[in-house]
């Protein structure tokens, strides 16, 4: 009750502030809600009150045998032969992983990222596949299961001869108990059945549309770059011994924010009554602090017994999203301990103190609206973020990858993922990360438009359940999202996905759909041919989806390229237009052409790629930036995207290899929780008379009672200084200001480039700087042929110091480590220099780095 009545007086003064009634009518978060009719919400029901105890008594974990590692792998064959010894055409196959993976390695097939291999690659998942692995028991354990964490996509199984059973659908099982079959030496075997070919012609019309029929991360059956269906054994696989009495899934969640949660937890007897102690061990996981125990007697004769309860943890400290505070974790320890003495089970997990509410839009609550203001922790915030693309087409989904992915994401004030329906319930890995990172997830299930229509019901609903009780307790999932871009979200597969929102959570939000209910999704530019100030003008309530496509770094695209790296222009048929999202069948080369055209000519590939590049950093960063001083009309904005899954022209601002493109810096400025802002609303202001808005954005009021100067300075071709104003102001708790309009006369804008710095100081220090440039369109590549200047490096171990030496500012100055792209970060890139200026910067890599810019000598 504390919780409601701290959550709703935060909504109704935030309603208030916003110049909007807290409620007028149902929100269709609430008509969906009652629409799902869930016997119950989960997080809702009564709870037993737990009292702590000084101590517990120590339970092992239950043994598992992991049986990763090294199988064999061989393509065809009937079940006689690979249930046998005909194993001699097998080679070794590498598990968690994929059947590509494994050709690739043994030789068999090219690297399907180069050039047009991965039409070979794409063959192979055409055929079956059998895998084998032999293995070793010292003592045969009591209620023994096998149980895989996710096969792609449909398989077969037998141990030791006997077939198990056949199951479809990639994220996770098939469970198998084996105590009838299981010996001393074993023979695991798993047959993958092909995919299947469904090219029926429709969009894109070369695309394999065979997902639609069953439960797949389908961004890689050829509308979304890749065309390499997945085939493999994609995750661990484990010989459980079940305790005689097994705990399923506990799932905790905050009731307030002084520390009262609740726990739910499912009890399923195995060979026993459910008659012992069920004990509780909550601790810090990464911050220091006691341990906290509790432990409750039960005593029922039931199959199953679900029970919640109510405890309290003391000093809570609570996890924020990304800028917003610290990310605190608790490790929890819940064991079972029969009577008599009987093997225990634990199951431990994570989770952290935070709660989630939503508020509406101004004007209050809309039957054909969800309420999109996210309210964490009790404070209302604009939501920064960018779309979740699955990281590799041949489930290369290594903790590593995912680490540099979401860090580069937390360094660039990412505070939202939307893990999007072209790909998959996303791993443990991705989400423990995202709870360290502080990046909030929107999950959605594994549809995408209208395919909840024709894919199996059944296999949808076990996709659900296994995974909503599988990643319910990290703090850094906030919505559930029923999949992606369906203009009929309606139906069974719907209502079920959402019923189970809150029999199985009810703690966070649930949308139908994406773009839906008050979310946008533009793609005028690019898909529409649209100009540039298309995207320097639309407005949303929230932005779910919008951007730019453009090139990889030029060393992932030359190595993409392979042998025809050295060929241009791109010729019909080749390598490079190959690598464009929909293989170069939709017009890809042209828009490229157009959108790279308004910065940089085409008479080199290097020139191509700085044009599309500069093209994707206009279009995302403006939109970005009149969104956030939009705030509380508009209250998010996620651009697309973070990343790919197969390499060549994408909307990423990561690469496929790992190389970061311009837009990523550019994008980090304009994500800052505290800069000034510029709004422009065209590309072009060459001899026209113009009124720019000039915004502070403070988003944890870090100028609170401060006195602050936000100067804004105009240079042109010449880069010489034509305007320097400076607005003053005094910090008042707003997090979106505007200071004024910036006025510049015809004669001030006659020039083929103008650029504009923002400096925010405070106190005598600069707190920020962003800067801009326009009117490049005036003559190809006139950007990069400014007055030049001289930035000399000096390296210290890690951090390297520019400093503009010469009489011009320097422009658009960053430092790389040739042929080190894939791997190389810095913590900012793409400077502005003042004459005399230094700046530090820090690399991530021992290896040699370099300067550049775009008016460097």
């Amino acid at each position: 009750m504390m919780m409601k009545r701290f959550v709703t007086s935060t909504l109704a003064l935030f309603a208030i502030l916003s110049g909007f009634p807290a409620s007028n009518g149902k929100s269709l978060d609430k008509i969906d809600r009652d629409s799902f009719a869930a016997k119950y919400v989960l997080s809702d029901l009564p709870g037993i009150a737990l009292s702590p105890v000084k101590a517990i008594e120590p339970a092992d974990e239950p043994a598992e045998l992991v049986l990763d590692g090294t199988w064999l792998m061989a393509e065809g064959g009937d079940e006689n032969s690979r249930l046998g010894q005909s194993w001699d055409d097998a080679m070794a196959a590498v598990v968690p992983g994929s059947v590509h993976t494994a050709l690739v390695a043994n030789g068999v097939i090219p690297d399907p990222y180069i050039g047009q291999n991965d039409s070979i690659a794409e063959k192979q998942s055409y055929k079956t596949w059998w895998f084998r692995k032999d293995f070793s028991l010292d003592q045969l354990p009591a209620n023994p299961v096998l149980s895989f964490g996710g096969v792609a996509n449909r398989c077969t199984v037998w141990l030791n001869g006997h077939e198990l059973g056949t199951h479809e659908g990639m994220f996770g099982g098939p469970d198998f108990p084996v105590k009838r079959y299981l010996k001393k030496e074993n023979t695991l075997v798993v047959k993958l059945d092909p995919i299947p070919q469904m090219f029926l012609g429709n969009w894109p019309p070369n695309a394999n549309e065979s997902w639609k029929y069953t439960v797949v991360f389908n961004c890689v059956y050829g509308w979304h770059y890749a065309q390499i269906p997945a085939l493999g054994i994609w995750r661990t696989v484990k010989l459980i011994a079940e305790a005689p009495v097994e705990i399923e899934s506990p799932f905790v969640s905050t009731r307030t924010l002084d520390g009262d949660m609740r726990l739910v937890v499912t009890l399923r007897q195995v060979s026993v009554p459910i008659k012992g102690k069920l004990q509780i061990a909550v601790a810090p996981r990464n911050f220091e602090g006691e341990p906290q125990y509790f432990e409750y007697e039960i005593n029922s004769s039931k199959k199953a017994e679900q029970l919640s309860f109510d405890f309290t943890i003391e000093n809570p400290r609570l996890w924020w999203p990304n800028d917003r505070g610290e990310q605190n974790l608790y490790a929890m320890t819940v064991s079972f301990l029969p009577r008599n003495g009987l093997r225990p089970d634990v199951k431990e997990t994570t989770f952290g103190i935070r709660t989630i509410e939503m508020a509406p839009f101004p004007g209050g609550e809309r039957e054909d609206r969800y309420n999109w203001t996210f309210v964490v922790n009790g404070r209302p915030m604009f939501v920064k973020g960018t779309g979740w693309c699955t990281m590799d087409a041949l489930m290369d989904f290594s903790r590593d990858r995912y680490d540099r992915l979401l860090g580069i994401a937390k360094s660039q004030h990412v505070q939202m993922l939307r893990a999007w329906g072209g790909g998959m319930p996303e791993t443990d890995d991705f989400y423990d990360l995202c709870d360290r990172y502080g990046i909030m997830v929107i999950q959605e299930w594994p549809t995408a438009w209208n395919s909840h229509n024709t894919q199996p019901f059944e296999m949808l609903q076990e996709t659900v359940v296994r995974n909503t009780k599988r990643i319910r307790n990290h703090p850094s999932l906030v919505m559930w999202g029923a999949g992606n871009e369906s203009d009929k979200p309606f139906g069974p597969a719907i209502d079920m996905m959402g019923r189970l929102s809150l029999e199985l959570d009810g703690t966070r939000p649930f949308h139908r759909g994406e773009a839906w209910g008050g979310s946008d999704h533009n793609y005028n530019c690019w898909w529409d041919d649209a100009h540039l100030n298309h995207n320097l003008n639309m407005t949303s309530p929230f932005w779910g989806e919008f951007g730019i496509a453009s090139l990889p770094h030029i060393e992932s695209v030359e190595r993409y390229l392979a042998e025809e790296k050295e060929i241009w222009p791109s010729r019909e048929g080749g390598h490079f237009r190959h690598h464009t999202p929909i293989f170069g069948t939709m017009g890809e080369f042209g828009k490229l052409s157009q959108y790279s055209g308004y910065f940089m000519p085409d008479t080199t590939l290097a020139e191509f790629v700085t044009g599309s590049q500069l093209a994707q950093v206009v279009g995302v960063r403006h939109t970005l930036e009149r969104a956030r001083t939009m705030w509380p009309e508009t209250t998010g904005a996620l651009y697309y995207k973070m990343n790919d899954n197969y390499p060549g022209l994408s909307w990423s601002c990561v690469d496929y290899y790992g190389a970061i493109k311009p837009v990523h810096y550019f994008v980090q400025k304009s994500f800052a929780p505290l800069t000034g802002v510029l709004l422009f609303d065209r590309t072009n202001l060459a001899s026209q008379e113009v009124s720019l808005p000039l915004y502070l954005l403070d988003d944890n009021n870090r100028l609170q009672g401060q006195d602050y100067t936000v100067s804004v300075t105009v240079y042109n071709d010449r880069l010489d200084s034509v305007v320097c104003r400076e607005f003053a102001g005094r910090g008042d708790g707003a997090t979106v200001k505007r200071l004024g309009t910036l006025d510049l006369t015809r004669l001030q804008t006659k020039s083929t480039m103008l650029f504009f710095v923002v400096d925010l100081f405070s106190g005598g220090d600069r707190l920020a700087r962003n800067y801009y440039f326009t009117n490049y369109e005036v003559r190809r590549g006139v950007i990069m042929s400014m007055p030049r200047t001289d930035v000399v490096l000096k390296r210290e171990g890690r951090n390297v110091t520019l400093t503009n030496t010469g009489k011009l500012p320097a422009i658009g100055v960053y430092v790389e480590s040739p042929g080190h792209a894939y791997e190389f970060i810095a913590s900012e890139n793409y400077l502005w220099l003042s004459p005399g200026e230094s700046h530090t910067v820090e690399v991530n890599v021992d290896t040699p780095v370099v300067v550049k810019g775009w008016n460097i000598n």
